[in-house]
């Protein structure tokens, strides 16, 4: 008889729990009508941390993802009206990617659908749970960023 595996436990209940918050979120986007896929609502929010507009390769590498990845979702956005390629005013080689007004709303839409997805996953945990769990996964998002060397 095999013992138990922890650890290969809490990862497969990691990858199912992730793989539920993707079904949700995706339906939330949905039931919104943004004309948005969940990749693309990434790259949207991650533009929208930058201060000033990002350049491709600078997309690619925060996303964790290669440049061709971004070009395609790029191309997506922009067909929407999301963003905009703009010209880098000190560098014509190097092209920017903006965020339109059109992708501010979206991004507000994208807030309102997530903040209303996280509720229905949390929907289970008392306050006290939440907070715990809140802990918990910065422990695990911090990972060896918490230890000293």
């Amino acid at each position: 008889m095999t013992s138990p595996d922890p650890e290969g436990l809490l990862a497969e209940q990691l990858l199912r729990l992730t793989r539920r918050v993707h079904r949700i979120q995706k339906r939330h986007l949905e039931r919104r009508e943004l004309g948005i896929t969940p990749a693309q609502s990434r790259l949207l929010r991650t533009l929208a941390h930058y201060d000033s507009p990002p350049r491709m390769a600078d997309l690619a590498q925060r996303l964790e993802v290669v440049p061709r990845a971004v070009t395609t979702l790029v191309d997506g956005l922009e067909a929407s009206g999301k963003v905009r390629r703009a010209p880098d005013p000190a560098n014509r080689r190097v092209t920017r990617i903006e965020v339109t007004e059109e992708g501010r709303e979206t991004l507000r839409e994208l807030r309102g659908a997530r903040r209303s997805a996280a509720e229905e996953i949390l929907a289970p945990l008392t306050e006290k749970e939440r907070e715990v769990l809140g802990v918990l996964l910065d422990t695990l998002i911090d990972g060896d960023a918490a230890k000293p060397c």
